[in-house]
């Protein structure tokens, strides 16, 4: 797909990976509408020629609000970046279900209303590309992550069956694995915090632009599945062939020399 002269809609795009993908799309010619809760950080990422779209995609009519609000400017959504979300930190076994509940109908269920919303605008023009930000602890099960892994274990098997509803229409489907990016991710968590021998790992991280251009160009080359960094991909083929390897390296990670609690 060409980006050049597309509708991109990017959720999530006041900072981090959303801010972004969007300098990455325009860059790339893309005309922007952009939503997240804060109006003052969208515009100072959209600039003057952005629609901005302040809204709360918890809330269902929110998220209408933004799919017609593009509609109306725009007249087209042609790419649909579900990059919305929000991180829990500590063992799935302690976790509060409110707390939970909240992560998955941010992660999980915004974003398949807002691909509902806007399927059947990408099915009458007979093209579109949905790209849902998903994430290496939905691919690696990381056990600091364990209940934002579920949920993006989810989105990626969401992501995967919605691309053989959707190829008939020309509409391609994209999955984004992002490993550690450097974004404040973690200061927005539900709960929790990283681990202080996980966090020391964050070295290794890639900046938000590095994401941000490999999903644009999974976008223009119609990729399946984006991981970045490609490393990535090491511990995504050891998790098929060698998964006990995996578990325990995994734990020893997480546990260290420390007792489990």
């Amino acid at each position: 797909m060409r980006i050049d002269g597309q509708v991109a809609l990017i959720t999530g795009a006041s900072e981090g990976i959303g801010a972004a993908c969007a300098a990455a799309f325009a860059r790339r010619g893309a005309r922007l509408a952009l939503t997240a809760r804060s109006r003052q950080k969208l515009e100072q990422v959209g600039g003057a020629e952005a629609l901005v779209v302040a809204a709360d995609l918890t809330d269902a009519g929110a998220r209408r609000r933004v799919v017609e609000a593009t509609l109306e400017r725009f007249g087209a959504i042609d790419i649909l970046v579900n990059n919305a979300g929000v991180g829990l930190y500590g063992p799935s076994w302690q976790a509060a279900m409110p707390t939970v509940r909240q992560m998955f109908e941010l992660n999980l269920f915004a974003l398949l209303d807002m691909i509902q919303l806007v399927v059947p605008h990408m099915q009458q023009q007979r093209r579109g590309a949905i790209v849902n930000i998903g994430s290496i602890a939905g691919k690696v099960p990381l056990p600091w992550l364990t209940l934002y892994g579920a949920s993006k274990y989810a989105v990626g098997a969401l992501s995967d069956g919605l691309r053989s509803e959707l190829k008939p229409f020309g509409i391609q489907v994209t999955t984004v694995c992002p490993g550690l990016v450097k974004t404040a991710f973690g200061d927005h968590a539900l709960e929790g915090r990283l681990p202080g021998r996980i966090e020391r790992t964050r070295r290794f991280s890639i900046s938000a632009d590095e994401c941000a251009d490999a999903i644009a160009r999974g976008v223009e080359r119609g990729a399946r599945t984006v991981v970045v960094p490609r490393i990535g991909w090491v511990f995504v083929v050891l998790e098929r062939l060698l998964p006990w390897a995996v578990d325990a390296a995994m734990a020893r990670l997480y546990h260290g020399s420390e007792p489990p609690a």
